[in-house]
């Protein structure tokens, strides 16, 4: 993986990330490194075909890329970033449509993820279900707190991001975690 980050600022590669199968190629290459699209389709339940067209897709626009060695559907791909990044703000409207599309598939993503760990959670160990969290807060805060408050949030979070790079950071018992952060202004009642 060659950079911490990709920023996507053209619609096409908006609309192509905003697909299911293509999110959970990204998602589970940045987890599990590199792997071929036979390997990528035996761990999400799809033929390797729909995962080496998807992955090819994904490559157009700079999201995974071939990682050497290997031919055909044996080739492994690998994911280019740790993470994605778009503007949610945009004056163009079909980058602000693609945007908006892309964060939709994503919060559907999430919210299947988290019924799924509600559905499993007692099969896991109980350490585990004691550490996983699901709750809410209200607050009431101003833009520049929100700003504020998520700045201070990612900060916690780049004190463990190295440990998805290198396996030898990780401490013993380590699992992957996908932690959501989302924050929204409620509508505000006197409208």
């Amino acid at each position: 993986m060659s950079e911490p980050v990709v920023d996507l600022t053209d619609p096409r590669a908006l609309r192509a990330l905003a697909h299911p199968l293509r999110l959970a190629l990204v998602g589970l290459l940045r987890r599990e490194g590199p792997l071929t699209a036979t390997r990528a389709g035996q761990l999400l339940g799809e033929s390797s075909a729909s995962c080496s067209f998807h992955l090819r897709q994904l490559a157009k626009y700079g999201l995974v890329e071939e990682a050497g060695g290997g031919t055909g559907r044996q080739r492994p791909w690998q994911a280019t970033a740790r993470a994605t990044r778009w503007p949610h703000l945009a004056d163009d409207p079909d980058l602000a449509e693609a945007s908006g599309n892309l964060d939709a598939v994503l919060a559907e993503h999430w919210l299947r993820g988290v019924l799924r760990w509600i559905d499993d959670r007692e099969t896991e160990p109980a350490d585990w279900q004691q550490a996983a969290a699901l709750g809410d807060a209200l607050l009431w805060l101003t833009p520049a707190e929100l700003s504020e408050l998520t700045g201070r949030v990612d900060a916690l979070f780049a004190e463990y991001a190295g440990r998805g790079e290198n396996a030898e950071t990780r401490p013993a018992g380590a699992r992957a975690v996908s932690y959501l952060q989302v924050a929204y202004p409620l509508p505000d009642e006197d409208a």
